[in-house]
């Protein structure tokens, strides 16, 4: 009965905390939709919808970002246009990924105009009703900030923690629960709501954390024991630490 509690605890924590296109500022457009002979004037026209749903675009090429993107790709989307037409109507589909090449959103459109220009940019208009203004979470700190905490300047060691194992910081006591190899969650007993779900990084032992207030930050092994950055109302992190037991 226990097994099949904790199995139901992952699966509403996948759903609970699953990323949406509206936690992101910056979505990444290419410079060509690649099934398209032509552009049809649909880079234009998708780029301008963006901006008018408040994301901020990104060329593909990384050079050119911003530091709070180019610092962790992992707050950046990709966007991508994709040619579904037929001999009736012109169809894309609109398809967002996430830095582990995840779909978060994807979203079809179609137009009964012929014209190619007009009846694309049409049918992205139709997929594009789907798209959230953007309200993205607060920026990650990036995973550099967390070794330079180590003094040692060896590359940091993976941590052998087990998949189910009991954690404390003094005040409450939490169950890991490993969900796949890419993320686990940190749960109070008899709690529906897992009080924190982790998922890896390009940083190995560092782990983007969404907390059970809805609030982003990370998180970190250290010494065989789980740290979170807490997030402070002064914009500062408190370090938490969650002992194993």
């Amino acid at each position: 009965m226990k097994k099949v509690s904790m199995l139901m605890l992952a699966v509403c924590s996948t759903i609970a905390f699953a990323q949406k296109v509206s936690d992101y500022k910056y979505v990444a457009v290419p410079e060509k939709f690649e099934t398209f002979k032509e552009d049809y004037g649909l880079k234009d026209f998708f780029t301008k919808a963006l901006k008018g749903k408040k994301y901020t675009v990104l060329p593909i090429i990384k050079d050119n970002w911003p530091s709070e993107a180019k610092s962790n790709f992992c707050n950046v989307i990709s966007a991508d246009v994709i040619n579904d037409k037929n001999v009736f109507k012109n169809k894309v589909i609109l398809q967002f990924k996430d830095c582990n090449n995840n779909t978060i959103l994807e979203s079809k459109g179609g137009s009964k105009i012929k014209e190619f220009d007009e009846g694309l940019q049409d049918a992205l208009r139709e997929a594009l009703i789907k798209v959230p203004i953007s309200n993205p979470v607060a920026f990650l700190p990036a995973a550099a900030t967390v070794a330079t905490q180590n003094s040692s300047s060896e590359p940091a060691k993976s941590i052998a923690i087990p998949e189910s194992a009991n954690f404390s910081n003094g005040k409450v006591s939490l169950q890991k629960i490993q969900i796949d190899p890419s993320q686990f969650i940190l749960a109070k007993s008899g709690s529906s709501v897992p009080f924190a779900a982790f998922k890896t990084t390009s940083k190995d032992s560092v782990f983007i954390v969404k907390l059970d207030n809805g609030s982003t930050t990370i998180g970190y092994f250290e010494n065989g024991n789980i740290v979170i950055d807490i997030p402070q109302a002064d914009g500062r992190y408190s370090k938490e630490v969650f002992v194993a037991k």
